[in-house]
């Protein structure tokens, strides 16, 4: 396998939804080649990082201080056109 094809294959070999000979061929390339290696090591942090900022959220009185300075900003901006 190349690193052009195993960028082609990767979303599928990281949801591990390949065939076990692309499985293996992957890992293969894998071993060899850092550059891809540091890809796949980035693509799971992004994913990992975008997963576990859906999990927090906002204090609810830092969410109500947060969206009453938006409203006053916004009125503001409007009596000032």
């Amino acid at each position: 396998m190349k690193c052009e094809e195993l960028l082609q294959y990767l979303s599928d070999y990281i949801d591990q939804e390949l065939e076990d000979e692309l499985i293996a061929e992957a890992q293969e390339h894998l071993a060899t080649c850092q550059n891809c290696r540091v890809v796949l090591d980035s693509t799971q942090q992004t994913i990992f990082l975008f997963r576990e900022q859906g999990k927090r959220t906002i204090p609810a009185q830092s969410r109500a201080r947060l969206f009453n300075q938006l409203q006053d900003a916004f009125m503001k901006s409007k009596t000032s056109q």
